[in-house]
């Protein structure tokens, strides 16, 4: 076996696919062929293999009788039920957040604030997309809440075909900018009410902008 091979398997070979999958470079109902797979990351069958039932299991990977596995195809409809059950968890995670932050997420949390205000005044969208995803990364890990942090980033990566999208919409930056910093400021404030509130506001925006996107 290769080292590159070796790198490759497991956890990182999923990981791979996985972002594949989330940033379009294997289209919505494209069949995944093991054999492609393994020359293409120079991975061994059975690694590859591996990796195709783990995100099976995640819900990005389908596999059909005789055909084997290919890209699933995730609809306007199920994006938004996927946002409904994030505005739960996310409002959770975000309460917990108020509730346990310390100086030095304070500060982290400032300096992302003005990440994104500078970002979204600039139309840097490839910026923005980037300190949005910080951002939500960061709120889990003040949350310290598990089990929502495993649950949402598995629904994450379901919808992240959909999310890039909204990302592009013209104008959304400028809409989203001042809902995610009601969310810091919340936080910041350690008014876990206001940041569940917050929260919720800024994911029906974008249950409804999928809507209007259908």
């Amino acid at each position: 076996m290769s080292t590159t091979t070796d790198q490759l398997a497991g956890p990182e070979l999923t990981q791979r696919l996985r972002e594949a999958i989330q940033s379009a470079e294997f289209a919505p109902q494209q069949r995944l062929i093991e054999a492609d797979l393994s020359e293409r990351y120079g991975a061994s069958r059975a690694s590859v293999r591996t990796a195709l039932l783990n995100l099976t299991n995640e819900g990005l990977v389908e596999r059909l009788p005789n055909r084997g596995a290919r890209v699933r195809a995730i609809t306007v409809e199920e994006a938004v039920e996927i946002v409904e059950v994030r505005m739960e968890l996310e409002s959770l995670v975000a309460r917990k957040a108020a509730q346990n932050l310390t100086a030095d997420d304070e500060a982290v949390l400032r300096a992302l604030r003005s990440r994104i205000e500078a970002a979204a005044g600039t139309r840097d969208l490839v910026e923005y997309s980037r300190a949005n995803q910080e951002l939500d990364h960061r709120i889990r890990e003040i949350a310290g809440q598990a089990t929502a942090t495993q649950l949402l980033e598995r629904l994450r990566a379901q919808s992240a075909r959909h999310q890039f999208r909204l990302a592009f919409v013209p104008g959304r930056a400028e809409t989203s900018a001042p809902e995610h910093i009601a969310i810091i400021d919340a936080i910041l404030a350690r008014d876990p009410a206001g940041a569940e509130s917050a929260t919720r506001v800024h994911l029906a925006g974008i249950a409804e902008l999928l809507r209007s996107m259908d």
